[in-house]
């Protein structure tokens, strides 16, 4: 058995930090930073730029241009799956989990209705398929809808018949996303679009999986990784945890951590819950809130300062206008004039990498 590592709260939190590539020097080649998060989110949102370009910025830096990341998929070398961008090489670790649809997706309740929903519009299945073969890629308007059940959902998807057809036939493996004009996606068959390599059996790809996650995580809990890496425990935290030792042979060191504006969809804060028990910040994003709600603003970024969420930065960027407008800074604890000069460099920074200018409209910290 295994030793189990005991970190402080302030040990695990700089493993979580380094692991995501946070820290000096920093990375220097988008496909590489994306294969070592595994996966970055495609989120539409572009209140101050795409979520995945301020990702890639906030560890690239103004070396990183946002056409970069679409240079990638353009090419292949990344590839689009369910709204997040992969390496292509990757595919191969989801194809068994799609062949094995819809185990996985839910409930056994579920799982029987979702393959029933499907086997009953078969015959779309197949029309979608046939206009694929003969005429792809195709966007959703152009594909035929002969579902014969229609989807039935309290939600925003209610009677998205097709739409709902092509997730799941995506979740198949059947269909892939092979490219937007614009913000319209375009379907093809997946045997057109991914690699064709292998695939690795469920269990084997599903353990890799969470290695992998682990890695760009540093620690975790269990449910997020599996049985990845080797067993710790946090001081004064309850439960279990699971670290990847290679990030534990080094100390954290003078000048190794930056100050840097994260996205709201930022890998390092996607587990809001980890985020509270490493960083004591609790971050809600603000957008699906009414205005007058709203504390820090529609799409506050936090400030990463070293191994610290100290504060939230919100900003908007107007094109009409041509400005980055800072309407607020926010300190949190740890907050300090180095912070504050250093948060105002990244956003003269973060201004000249969209290409407008900086314009507060609100109050300055300090």
């Amino acid at each position: 058995m295994s030793e189990v590592h005991v970190l402080s709260v302030d040990r695990a939190r700089q493993v979580a930090v380094r692991a995501q590539l946070l820290t000096e020097p920093r990375p220097t080649d988008a496909a590489d930073v994306v294969r070592h998060l595994t996966t970055l989110q495609l989120d539409p949102t572009s209140y101050v730029a795409r979520s995945a370009d301020l990702v890639l910025w906030g560890r690239l830096g103004s070396a990183y241009a946002p056409g970069d990341l679409q240079d990638l998929l353009d090419t292949g070398r990344l590839v689009e799956l369910r709204m997040h961008a992969l390496p292509a090489e990757d595919l191969r670790l989801h194809t068994a989990e799609m062949a094995a649809w819809p185990a996985g997706t839910g409930t056994e309740e579920s799982q029987r209705y979702l393959a029933a929903w499907v086997a009953a519009n078969d015959g779309c299945r197949r029309d979608v398929l046939a206009a694929l073969r003969a005429d792809g890629p195709l966007p959703t308007s152009a594909l035929p809808d002969t579902c014969v059940r229609p989807w039935r959902s309290s939600g925003w998807t209610g009677g998205k018949n097709l739409q709902r057809l092509l997730d799941f036939l995506v979740q198949r493996g059947e269909v892939a996303l092979a490219g937007r004009e614009g913000r319209t996606p375009l379907w093809d068959l997946a045997s057109r679009v991914y690699p064709d390599d292998d695939p690795v059996p469920l269990e084997q790809a599903l353990a890799e999986r969470g290695r992998r996650r682990l890695a760009a995580l540093g620690i975790a809990r269990p449910r997020v990784v599996g049985e990845a890496g080797e067993e710790a425990r946090v001081e004064g935290l309850r439960g279990r945890w699971r670290v990847d030792p290679a990030y534990l042979d080094a100390p954290w060191r003078p000048g190794e951590g930056r100050v840097v504006l994260l996205s709201p969809l930022d890998h390092l804060l996607l587990d809001r819950k980890r985020t509270v028990e490493l960083f004591d910040f609790d971050y809600v994003l603000e957008m699906f809130r009414p205005v007058a709600r709203r504390q820090f603003g529609y799409w506050a970024m936090p400030v990463l300062d070293g191994d610290r969420l100290v504060g939230r930065v919100d900003a908007e960027t107007v094109l009409d206008a041509g400005e980055l407008q800072v309407r607020g800074v926010h300190p949190d604890a740890g907050w300090t004039p180095a912070t504050a000069d250093a948060v105002d460099a990244r956003l003269e920074e973060l201004a000249a990498w969209l290409g407008v200018a900086r314009e507060d409209v609100g109050p300055a910290a300090r």
